[in-house]
């Protein structure tokens, strides 16, 4: 192709830019990139505010700049749209700090329980949101739940049996059963069988009786409360009559 076709290619490509709006803005924001860039606007420091447990890689990668990188070409509000998809970010806030500071404040969730679900250990936040799988030990003591469902149905059960410490202090697990009501597995083997939708006034029956009688202390093998008018208490096998 000849010089003339070259130029005439090119004074069209030139000639579409003018008439595409998008084309115009794309062009104009490559060139204050560069612009930028040449005078030395480029990425110097990134600075994390609030992080814990958010992983590092997921967080970087999520940031999605480096040093070096011209800062005019970061976007802040797609880089905290995928800081949000972090399963431990609760909230974000990123700004971009001319000449070259990135500003990244974390709001981390907090771990709330354990959950176990066939066979799968989870840690959750008060809403049941998945946050990590390892690393257990960093959280310090947290409650255990236990099943289908009871990601989401932990803050209710939790909050009751954190008002009566006698009784809390004494469950090993709390057991959602089909999704509908809890069962509480005590340290020493023993089932309590909650009523569904009334296992505050429950708890705090039991915790009554157990400041009476110091019920819990007994050998026991269930302590069926699901009926409003009574209590059903079986022993194990081999606990004397």
């Amino acid at each position: 192709m000849g010089l003339l076709g070259r130029g005439a290619l090119t004074g069209v490509a030139w000639g579409v830019a003018r008439l595409d709006p998008e084309a115009r803005a794309r062009d104009a924001a490559l060139a204050l990139v560069n612009l930028g860039r040449d005078h030395g606007l480029v990425v110097q420091e990134i600075r994390v505010e609030g992080r814990e447990f958010t992983p590092r890689e997921a967080l970087l990668t999520a940031i999605g700049t480096v040093p070096g990188d011209a800062i005019l070409d970061f976007d802040p509000d797609a880089a905290r749209a995928r800081l949000l998809e972090i399963a431990w970010v609760r909230g974000a806030h990123v700004e971009r700090r001319l000449p070259g500071t990135i500003l990244v404040r974390l709001e981390e969730r907090q771990a709330f329980a354990i959950w176990q679900q066939d066979g799968r250990y989870s840690v959750i936040d008060r809403s049941g949101n998945e946050m990590a799988s390892e690393r257990f030990e960093a959280f310090g003591p947290l409650p255990f739940v236990v099943g289908m469902g009871a990601n989401t149905a932990a803050a209710s059960i939790v909050d009751v049996l954190r008002q009566h410490p006698a009784i809390a202090d004494r469950v090993e697990a709390a057991v959602r059963v089909s999704e509908r009501r809890w069962n509480l597995r005590l340290h020493n083997g023993a089932d309590v069988l909650l009523p569904e939708g009334h296992e505050e006034a429950a708890v705090e029956r039991l915790a009554a009786l157990h400041a009476q009688d110091r019920l819990l202390d007994r050998p026991l093998a269930v302590v069926d409360m699901r009926l409003p008018d009574r209590l059903v208490v079986r022993l194990p096998p081999e606990a004397p009559a």
